[in-house]
């Protein structure tokens, strides 16, 4: 089954005054939905864009997997457990809060910033915060969130490429620019395709496009 949410249906959030803009896929803060509460482990799947200067103060995270990608600009990390790093295309980092951590996000560059973050459930609460940047992700290597028994795959896919989509208890495709079709659906930047139970899907490129694949097994779908 494939459940297409398309960007326009995200919950607006965020601080204009302060410049940020939020875009949430998921239910997230004042916004509730019963039925929109996660799908398998991922929790939140949230597009945030910050102008210049702009950013999230220091701020709490508990038993999280935090997995952020950015799409232009570049982002500041800094957390409790030491941490600083600058986070730019192509990198993709993960913030694991396990037992409890505290972080800032900021954009402490001229341009503005665009990224996707992503929030999954672990499989057990507790442990020791962890922080990994893999910086210059190729095409198509899976990075695995083992904590929340899922793998994320990422697609560049040129105009008329064709990808499989792994088949998995639960599949989630972010479009984060471009557009491709999946079955009879067409998705563009900003839309998702919720896939249940999932054999033999493939994404086409529609025109040139980058997609974030999540791949979840029957341990993390739950809730």
């Amino acid at each position: 089954m494939i459940q297409v949410r398309r960007g326009h249906e995200r919950y607006p959030g965020g601080d204009a005054e302060a410049g940020i803009e939020s875009l949430h896929a998921f239910s997230f803060g004042p916004h509730y939905d019963p039925e929109n509460l996660r799908f398998g482990a991922l929790i939140a799947c949230n597009e945030e864009r910050l102008t210049a200067g702009a950013g999230f103060d220091e701020h709490p995270h508990r038993d999280t997997e935090i997995v952020t990608w950015v799409v232009e600009g570049e982002l500041t990390h800094r957390d409790s457990a030491g941490h600083e790093t600058t986070v730019r295309p192509g990198d993709l980092q993960r913030l694991s809060s396990a037992g409890g951590v505290r972080h800032v996000e900021r954009n402490d560059g001229a341009r503005p910033l665009r990224f996707v973050q992503m929030w999954l459930a672990p499989l057990e609460h507790g442990g020791e915060p962890s922080y990994e940047v893999v910086r210059g992700i190729a095409d198509g290597t899976p990075y695995a969130v083992a904590r929340a028994g899922a793998l994320l795959h990422l697609r560049r896919l040129a105009e008329d490429e064709r990808t499989a989509v792994p088949d998995a208890a639960r599949a989630y495709v972010h479009v984060v620019r471009g557009a491709v079709r999946i079955g009879a659906e067409r998705l563009e930047a900003g839309d998702a395709a919720r896939i249940t139970d999932g054999v033999g899907q493939e994404l086409k490129g529609l025109t040139a496009a980058e997609c974030l694949v999540w791949e979840m097994g029957a341990e993390s779908a739950y809730g």
